[in-house]
């Protein structure tokens, strides 16, 4: 093999090396592509409503937890919902009101007082 033809040939080699490395990396974005599908599908999207009672997840490490110490701290009110998932609530306690996001934030289900109600029965009951 003479000189131009083996550096034509190294020339080709070069650019099939650059092909393959251009057809991995359109492949590794295809892929970055449909796995963030797949984990974004499993999201859930809370929806939380102003005047709502909400419990705050707090995730801050602490150097000895209590085992059985629960890390949800609340009830706090929420205040406003931004469209990007971020929510200001507020400390009913304290009255100072922060933004959070709204993947730290469950429902808060509270105790339901009981009221008693008079109950009228359309046919007699048998003894």
């Amino acid at each position: 093999m003479d000189e131009k033809s083996a550096g034509g040939h190294r020339i080709f080699q070069l650019h099939e090396l650059e092909e393959l490395r251009n057809e991995a990396y359109e492949n590794h974005r295809i892929y970055k592509e449909k796995i963030k599908t797949f984990h974004d599908k499993y999201i859930s999207r809370k929806k939380f409503d102003v005047g709502q009672k909400v419990w705050l997840y707090d995730s801050r490490l602490k150097l000895f937890p209590g085992k059985l110490k629960s890390k949800w701290k609340g009830p706090y009110v929420v205040e406003e919902t931004y469209d990007h998932g971020a929510v200001m609530i507020k400390d009913p306690k304290s009255d100072h009101n922060f933004k959070v996001n709204g993947q730290r934030l469950k429902h808060y289900i509270g105790h339901e007082r009981f009221v008693e109600k008079e109950i009228l029965l359309l046919k007699e009951i048998q003894e």
